[in-house]
């Protein structure tokens, strides 16, 4: 099956028909990702917490973006791939975003790249679109640069600014945008007037699709989870049992038993020459 196209996710949106989006940040958990048939897989800047242990998103680099989004691209056969441009790549130095939205491309295999708002996003986005490479918009709580982690638009005047910033990426020619952290009334609002999909994350139900983080659905880390984030799984705590379970059967001498174990014919270990 041939991996979808930006046609067919804006078709989807033509058909309200609903758009699923997870993140993934290495090949084993893109085949997972990808065999559930999700519709996008966003190689997701959240890999810098989740996967590398950095405190904050923006201090992910390009470099390792692309190690890990070349991983994905090896697992993945029907998703549409979209690299998550990292702070450095375009807002550090707005000049290198073309160039950078281009590597996602040629060396990772990603058929568009993700950009959180800031000042400049639409003039980078349109440079980025015309170089032949399609941009996924990102409005509301944008983590990247972000002081507080909170619903974002929550009175007129800033729900009027994120809809301006909607609706002006829209303009510059994106072909979906992520909605994350704003009110579920503000998203079904810029939903109804964009012709291209949203996709929400913390953003209600009203959104033409929907995202979140895999490691925070399957419940691999622990810590701090949002209230939009529904843990379908704990895997960390099965994960756990079985380490644990290793761990006692190596120190009490149970592993490995005879059913792990290679053999041999007795009389060929005496030909070998040894001390015992």
């Amino acid at each position: 099956m041939p991996r979808k196209t930006i046609d067919d996710i804006l078709e989807k949106k033509q058909k309200a028909q609903r758009i699923v989006m997870l993140t993934a940040s290495d090949y084993a958990s893109a085949r997972l990702v990808d065999e559930a048939e999700v519709d996008i897989i966003l190689v997701g800047d959240s890999l810098a917490n989740v996967v590398l242990g950095y405190d904050k998103t923006s201090e992910v680099t390009m470099e390792e973006m692309l190690h890990h989004a070349k991983a994905v691209n090896r697992a993945v056969s029907r998703a549409l791939l979209v690299g998550d441009m990292p702070y450095e790549a375009y807002q550090s130095d707005a000049r290198r975003a073309v160039e950078n939205a281009r590597r996602y491309r040629d060396e990772a295999g990603a058929s568009a790249v993700k950009l959180e708002w800031f000042r400049d996003c639409v003039e980078v986005s349109q440079s980025i679109i015309q170089a032949g490479v399609p941009v996924m918009g990102h409005v509301g709580l944008t983590p990247q640069t972000a002081r507080e982690f909170k619903v974002q638009g929550k009175d007129a005047q800033s729900a009027q600014e994120i809809f301006d910033h909607a609706l002006a990426l829209e303009k510059a020619g994106v072909f979906s945008l992520v909605l994350e952290c704003v009110p579920d009334l503000l998203a079904k609002k810029i939903s109804e007037n964009l012709s291209v999909p949203t996709i929400g994350i913390g953003s209600g139900v009203h959104c033409d699709g929907q995202v979140l983080v895999t490691h925070d659905l399957l419940g691999w880390a622990d810590g701090f989870k949002p209230k939009f984030v529904k843990q379908y799984a704990d895997i960390r705590g099965v994960s756990l049992t079985a380490l644990n379970a290793f761990c006692r059967d190596v120190k009490d001498g149970n592993f490995p038993d005879d059913a792990h174990s290679y053999h041999m014919k007795t009389d060929e270990i005496r030909k070998v020459k040894g001390q015992a």
